[in-house]
């Protein structure tokens, strides 16, 4: 196996920055510890929240009402030390009641009338977009420049947003009448879609026997924004094989409709396929991922693993899909079953040769 870099590219990890790989392992422990005295499972849901925040990205949450969806993304903001502010999402919401906006105020020295700009709630490093599919496009498409350039731009102005800045959206899944779907070129910018799936019957009456007695307790911050920002960096120097990019770029180019070497299940499948956007958050989400499992390096897992929540929301499924019940889930699946993990047989097969030819 090839996962494992060469040695001169483990070279770029010193002793401070091993031990930062240590106590961002210790953290998410702590944070997951601190998580379960609020929210009953959902691992999966709360690791994935994590990986996104470290890869310096953002996330769709989508579940029916009831999940904790709120409660998760609130207590992990206080578990973290960082601003936290709630915008739900309605249909008259309109774009500067989320940015801010410039109002006149006279200057008492001069007693000239001037512009002040006075910010709105995308000011905090936590942002949780409830229902966004509420809202119109135009008020949608307030997030974009806040999401892609950590920015807003009000009159001529350009205010920038703290750092780090997150963006957790939710979406009810059962409920379409009076929403407006993100358009794809949205949805490409959030680095995951993430499933909150109903608790097993276990977590369910652990939900039951905790919500119905004594508040829990309050919760300490674990990590604080200096040291969040710290670890994005570090993420990025985590080195990866040149074999896992070939992997990488062969996953997300076989959904690519009408290109050559691609399976006959994604032109059967599928309308439009992913961009260059996914591999780059499928690799900083399996850095991310490395790093919380205590590795310095990606492995072939990391990715797979990852698969799901980066590309289920780039691939547009067509009709054929919709009569036969499959979904892009199904899809990504599927690609991760017929796409070799080991180096010999990913560039010995003809069929990846001409994917990576063109």
């Amino acid at each position: 196996m090839t996962d494992v870099p060469h040695p001169a590219e483990l070279g770029s990890f010193g002793s401070e920055d091993l031990n930062a790989v240590k106590r961002l392992q210790e953290a998410f422990h702590d944070i997951k510890q601190h998580l379960s005295k609020v929210i009953v499972g959902q691992d999966a849901v709360i690791e994935q929240l994590l990986i996104a925040l470290f890869g310096r990205g953002h996330c769709i949450l989508e579940g029916v009402p009831g999940l904790a969806k709120t409660l998760m993304i609130s207590t992990l903001a206080k578990c973290m030390s960082l601003d936290f502010s709630r915008i739900q999402f309605t249909p008259d919401l309109m774009p500067s009641d989320i940015t801010g906006t410039e109002v006149i105020q006279e200057n008492r020295t001069t007693g000239q009338r001037e512009f002040k700009f006075l910010q709105g709630p995308l000011f905090a490093s936590v942002i949780l977009a409830d229902e966004i599919n509420r809202t119109p496009p135009k008020t949608q498409a307030a997030l974009l420049e806040a999401m892609q350039e950590r920015q807003v731009t009000v009159g001529r102005n350009r205010h920038p947003l703290p750092d780090p800045f997150f963006v957790l959206a939710t979406q009810n899944p059962i409920e379409q009448e009076g929403t407006y779907p993100l358009p794809e070129a949205q949805q490409d910018r959030f680095m995951f879609k993430i499933f909150v799936n109903y608790p097993s019957f276990k977590e369910e009456f652990e939900i039951a026997r905790r919500t119905t007695s004594a508040p829990f307790e309050d919760l300490k911050p674990v990590l604080a924004g200096e040291q969040i920002l710290e670890l994005q960096q570090l993420v990025r120097r985590v080195p990866i094989s040149d074999h896992l990019v070939n992997y990488t770029l062969a996953l997300v180019r076989q959904t690519r409709v009408g290109q050559p070497g691609i399976p006959d299940f994604i032109t059967e499948w599928l309308a439009w396929g992913a961009g260059p956007r996914a591999v780059q958050y499928l690799i900083l989400g399996a850095k991310a991922r490395a790093l919380l499992y205590g590795r310095t390096h990606v492995q072939t897992e990391d990715l797979q693993a990852l698969a799901l929540p980066v590309l289920r929301h780039r691939l547009l499924t067509n009709f054929t899909a919709a009569s036969e019940g499959v979904t892009s889930d199904t899809v990504v699946q599927k690609l991760v079953e017929v796409t070799p993990a080991r180096e010999s047989e990913l560039t010995q097969d003809p069929r990846f040769q001409k994917i990576f030819a063109t």
